[in-house]
């Protein structure tokens, strides 16, 4: 009987690095792209958000199917459990937030 797999893909999207749960992975049919299929996220039923893993979401809302081009693939791993689906800045790896972030005025002295 063949195992539920569950793979984490992490890759290059608009200078941030992604990583996301899927439970297909495979070559694509267009050449020179890795398939990625069935994307997992958290279910919406619990009482705590990540904003971030909501932004991904509505992002890859509606894809069935996602092709990366293998140079932008950093890694794929099987795993035994999701984790948190992220996003990443990629100098720092910092999670990035969705959420504009605005500097206080500070008084002049």
């Amino acid at each position: 009987m063949a195992k539920n797999r569950l793979y984490k893909v992490v890759f290059l999207n608009h200078g941030k690095v992604y990583e996301l749960y899927a439970r297909g992975v495979s070559s694509s049919g267009l050449w020179g792209f890795l398939e990625v299929s069935e994307l997992v996220f958290e279910d919406g039923d619990s009482l705590v958000v990540d904003p971030t893993e909501e932004k991904l979401r509505q992002e890859f809302d509606g894809v069935s199917v996602l092709h990366l081009p293998v140079q932008s693939v950093l890694r794929v791993e099987e795993v035994e459990k999701r984790g948190q689906a992220v996003i990443r800045d990629r100098e720092s790896g910092e999670k990035v937030t969705p959420f504009p972030v605005t500097a206080s005025k500070r008084k002049k002295t």
